[in-house]
């Protein structure tokens, strides 16, 4: 009885502890958010003055910075720029990196072992690398820049090798063979398969994927000002460069115009935020499974336990 209770109290304080511990990174991650709400409504003097101070302590309150950022950069416009590239974007990489990795994954030969290979390895490129190439080709030789068909190219071919291998490890480890080959004993076809049995098994890792993309391309600021230099076609985050001038900087209607950038995503995420968790719960049910079956084919099958140890050891 002493021994239980003893641990009892080990275990609420290790609880405690790690609440704690969580509350502190909570708050030092939250803490440079809640400075731009704060200094989003304070005048440019109080933020001078005093940028880390409460609202309480500030007299001249208001929301005059967020009515000068959504006429200053054309908000309307801009979002709709933003919502075009974004949407395209992140659909067309969606749809793409499924079907191809469903097809990686199901046609387990030379050519698509080394298109997997290809893809997975031009993750370690970074865009630096190749960003005046691309500016100097696509708007020296090709003289196609300032397009948002352009910018939704380079978005969906930058973030296809990413998409293809999450939906790879996703799909060989949470949809099971049985249920296609049932299908096509029905007679679907490999299109009806894939678009009315796999693709609907993919919500999970579909709406991860559709936050992190739409993330990405919502809050991009260096490739679209690679491709866009007409003001008709800027997006939100080029729109908010426009407050800074060139010897001083509107410090409230920046920030102001940077909650209204963050807005649309935010809400994006709080809608989708179940579907999140459960794909990153998938992915760890299976990582699980895989190590707990481990034991269970050490003596069976030598072979299949070395899979497994691989496995491991590329999930570590």
């Amino acid at each position: 009885m002493k021994q239980t209770t003893i641990g009892g109290n080990k275990r609420k304080a290790a609880n405690f502890l790690a609440v704690a511990g969580l509350i502190i990174i909570f708050l030092v991650y939250m803490f440079p958010f809640i400075m731009v709400v704060i200094n989003s409504l304070k005048q440019k003097r109080d933020i001078i003055k005093s940028p880390f101070s409460w609202l309480y302590t500030i007299k001249g309150l208001s929301f005059d910075n967020f009515v000068k950022a959504y006429t200053q950069m054309d908000f309307l416009n801009a979002f709709k720029n933003s919502l075009i590239v974004t949407v395209s974007a992140t659909v067309l990489v969606t749809l793409l990196a499924a079907m191809l990795a469903y097809y990686i994954v199901r046609h387990n030969n030379g050519v698509s072992k080394l298109t997997f290979a290809l893809m997975v390895a031009s993750m370690i490129i970074p865009f630096q690398a190749i960003m005046i190439p691309l500016v100097s080709i696509y708007g020296g030789t090709l003289d196609i820049l300032n397009h948002r068909t352009t910018l939704i190219f380079m978005h969906t071919g930058f973030s296809m090798a990413m998409s293809v291998f999450m939906f790879h490890g996703f799909i060989k480890g949470n949809v099971p063979m049985a249920l296609e080959e049932a299908a096509y004993i029905d007679g679907c076809t490999h299109s009806q398969t894939f678009f009315k049995i796999v693709l609907p098994l993919l919500k999970p890792i579909i709406s991860t994927m559709v936050i992190l993309n739409s993330m990405a391309f919502w809050n991009d600021f260096l490739l679209p000002s690679l491709v866009l230099s007409d003001k008709k076609l800027l997006t939100l985050p080029l729109s908010t460069y426009s407050f800074y001038g060139t010897y001083s900087a509107d410090y409230g209607t920046i920030m102001a115009g940077l909650l209204l950038c963050v807005a649309p995503i935010l809400i994006l995420y709080v809608a989708l935020q179940k579907q999140i968790i459960g794909g990153v719960v998938a992915g760890a049910v299976m990582i699980h499974k895989k190590r707990t079956d481990m034991s269970s084919f050490c003596v069976s099958s030598p072979h299949k336990f070395i899979d497994h140890v691989q496995y491991a050891v590329f999930i570590v």
